[in-house]
């Protein structure tokens, strides 16, 4: 058993037991969706959905390619998030409601919460297989394991102490998570500095242009990931549920600010680590194994470490996004739909079920699409149907008088697009109209005038309703 292995293992099983601690914390279910969080708690939990395993190995890839400017990735993030804390936060935080369709169903309807559910569902169960098909990856180049083995067992090891703690179990692990993803980037960013010649090294051994650049990647795409974050930070259930679960307004407004800082730079160190992979391995032929393979050179107990800490933006993604679609599908579909009556009891053992089989799920998933980009197509279309409900609800917020029918019809119109966008791209390579209208613009047009027209049409109109 190599050092790196025992490191990851030690950090995965104290992970496991941190959720169990968090048992006795859960015993209702308002404590597993989240209750009274107060603002560490808040920020840790809310982290999980904006820095995953792309924050890490995903930006470090476009370091090694682009430079500096990968590291938009995360700013963009966190420029979605700030733009939550100071506009949205005050707002649905005085919903009283634990999920996103649940604020969906105060200006539009429970129709539209229904729909809104189900796609929003979908989106969380999208990125959490794409974050178990990296936990599996991880576990292939850097422990040795077979695929299917690695995924099968770190995807129990999720669901099991999400199971255990709910919210308290996200929170609390994700205080650990963000530690160690800080401060194993920056050991890694010491000890390679060594390497390298630290950032003057890097200057004197990669071109200013791209890898210096802020905009190395392309304007396009740095403006693209900006919009994204802005509109789907605003309907992310797993970034927002943390909120909607803060003790008061004042904790919710100022967790969200705090997550907003604590996402946004992150990146920048993530890039330098793959600007400095591109310096010392030149040749290297897969950029997505530049981070992989800058760590596992290292002293092999700093490289654990610093594995340890990718282990850890993983594990702080997938629990908050099982527990998110668990908490959906029990507060929006069982209890708003299905059994209106359900005491607390069962209520909390529907919440643990559903959201062990969101867990489930994505591990099938992770197994059945790995080697497939079919996977990134689903998670590109899955952040575009959360951001195009975010202009639904846009214009609802801001709007006196909506139609509930026209905001289903809206919702539905737009999924269909977003499906052709990307199944065109899929098997064309290249976008309908034109290649700078990308499924994320295409699909937030198609919202926008959708719900105008549709709003037009039908007179079914909904007030706010706060209760």
């Amino acid at each position: 058993m190599s050092v790196q292995f025992l490191i990851i293992l030690i950090y995965f099983a104290l992970t496991i037991g941190i959720g169990i601690h968090s048992l006795k914390h859960s015993k209702s279910s308002d404590s597993f969706h989240g209750a009274g969080l107060g603002i560490l708690m808040c920020v840790a939990a809310g982290t999980g959905e904006w820095l995953g395993g792309t924050s890490t190995t995903g930006v470090a890839e476009y370091g090694f390619t682009y430079g500096i400017s990968g590291s938009w990735y995360t700013i963009a993030n966190g420029v979605g998030v700030m733009v939550l804390a100071i506009f949205f936060a005050k707002l649905y935080r005085s919903l009283d409601t634990v999920t996103v369709p649940g604020i969906v169903e105060k200006f539009l309807g429970t129709n539209a919460r229904t729909v809104a559910s189900v796609m929003l569902i979908f989106v969380m169960v999208m990125v959490g297989t794409s974050q178990i098909i990296a936990a599996g990856t991880l576990g292939v180049t850097v422990l040795g394991l077979d695929y299917n083995i690695s995924v099968i067992i770190l995807g129990i090891g999720f669901i099991f102490y999400t199971l255990a703690g709910g919210m308290n179990a996200v929170a609390s692990t994700n205080v650990m998570h963000l530690a160690a993803m800080y401060g194993g980037t920056l050991l890694a960013l010491m000890l390679v500095g060594g390497n390298t010649g630290g950032l003057a090294g890097l200057q004197r051994a990669l071109p200013a242009n791209p890898f210096f650049s802020m905009f190395g990647i392309g304007v396009p795409k740095v403006s693209s990931w900006i919009i994204a974050s802005i509109l789907g930070a605003c309907t992310a259930q797993a970034g927002i549920q943390p909120i909607l679960a803060a003790k008061d307004i004042n904790v919710a407004k100022k967790a969200a600010v705090i997550t907003a800082f604590a996402v946004a730079p992150f990146g920048i160190l993530t890039a330098l680590l793959g600007m400095a992979a591109r310096v010392q391995y030149p040749e290297l032929g897969n950029a997505k194994l530049a981070l992989p393979t800058l760590m596992m050179d290292l002293h092999p107990v700093a490289g654990g470490i610093v594995l340890a800490s990718i282990m850890a933006a993983i594990l702080s993604t997938v629990s908050p996004i099982i527990l998110a679609s668990g908490t959906m599908f029990t507060k929006d579909l069982y209890e708003g739909k299905i059994n209106k009556s359900a005491d607390d009891k069962k209520i909390l053992r529907v919440s643990r079920i559903s959201t062990g089989i969101a867990g489930l799920v994505c591990i099938f998933l992770a197994i059945l699409m790995y080697g497939s980009t079919m996977i990134l197509d689903m998670v590109y279309f899955a952040y575009t149907i959360r951001g195009s409900i975010f202009v639904i609800l846009l214009l609802a917020i801001y709007g006196k008088k909506t139609s509930e029918k026209g905001a289903v019809y809206a919702m539905i119109t737009t999924g269909v697009v977003g499906v052709f966008w990307v199944a065109y791209k899929s098997i064309t390579g290249s976008f309908p109209i034109h290649e700078a209208l990308t499924e994320t613009y295409a699909s937030v047009i198609v919202a926008f005038v959708s719900a105008l027209v549709f709003n037009s049409m039908f007179k079914d109109k909904i007030e706010f309703n706060a209760n």
